[in-house]
């Protein structure tokens, strides 16, 4: 890992003159402390002015993403972890699921299980706020509205929660405030790639057609998509998981969180002009 991260650079060494899509975590990427600062967002509509495609991937729930894919300046937006994803059409939302209602019904009986073996077991954590906005996973918090000051305690509960979702053969990924876990064979990566195939003929698999993307994300649970993208983008505070990472991204910003994404748009901009 730490081969990798010397191979890091820094994003004014990125060219990407280029690039026509932006793929973006949301969650201390895009947000600040849990806030969309005024600058971030007016970067959306500087991409969009610029006719570059934008697309969040996130694991924030459906209720979520329903209204991220309506009211922001997205072209879609992946959810859950890649359960899905939501775009408007006409003036329409269209909703494009991975997994049928019986099969999200069964899992969710499962993931019942799950949640109440955590909660019995594991202290200091809970269900995350926004679990009854969610239709695929289970959200444990561990860092957004739960506060653990001490790092070996919050890693010893963050290996207690991904073995209990492990155990019962649940997929699990750790972001920077939530453990989400599911069952089903999806993850951001592969729903990214059918989303960008199916509505924008973009095979990401086309070294091609790769090169024309960024993505840009700050935990653990972006390594896929940093190891796939050409052009994958680290927010600074990403660094603050590079013990943790298996694959690093090849450029990290300068700036943390939303800053650092106000530093990417701006770079694809101006490599644009």
């Amino acid at each position: 890992m730490k081969e990798q991260l010397k191979k890091t650079k820094q994003l004014k060494e990125m060219i990407c003159n280029n690039v026509k899509y932006i793929f973006f975590d949301i969650d201390d990427t895009f947000t600040t402390h849990g806030k969309i600062t005024q600058e971030a967002y007016s970067s959306l509509w500087n991409l969009r002015k610029k006719e570059i495609k934008i697309i969040p991937v996130t694991g924030r729930p459906a209720g979520w993403c329903d209204h991220i894919a309506r009211m922001w300046p997205v072209d879609a937006i992946v959810g859950e972890n890649g359960a899905f994803f939501f775009m408007m059409k006409n003036n329409k939302l269209v909703k494009n699921y991975l997994l049928d209602d019986s099969e999200r019904k069964k899992n969710n009986l499962k993931l019942e299980q799950i949640k109440n073996e955590i909660l019995s077991t594991v202290e200091k954590v809970d269900v995350a706020k926004d679990q009854s906005y969610r239709e695929f996973d289970l959200a444990i918090d561990f860092a957004e509205e739960i506060s653990i000051s001490d790092d070996k305690e919050k890693n010893k509960i963050i290996n207690q929660i991904t073995e209990i979702f492990k155990k019962h053969g649940a997929n699990c990924k750790v972001s920077s405030i939530h453990i989400n876990g599911w069952f089903g064979n999806y993850d951001k990566l592969n729903m990214t790639k059918k989303l960008a195939l199916q509505e924008f003929l973009l095979d990401l698999d086309n070294e091609e057609d790769n090169k024309k993307c960024v993505f840009c994300g700050d935990s653990p649970n972006d390594a896929p998509m940093f190891a796939f993208f050409h052009l994958s983008i680290g927010v600074r505070n990403v660094l603050d998981f590079k013990d943790q990472l298996l694959n690093f991204p090849k450029y990290v910003t300068e700036n943390k969180f939303g800053e650092g994404f106000v530093e990417i748009a701006d770079a694809i901009i101006a490599d644009d002009i």
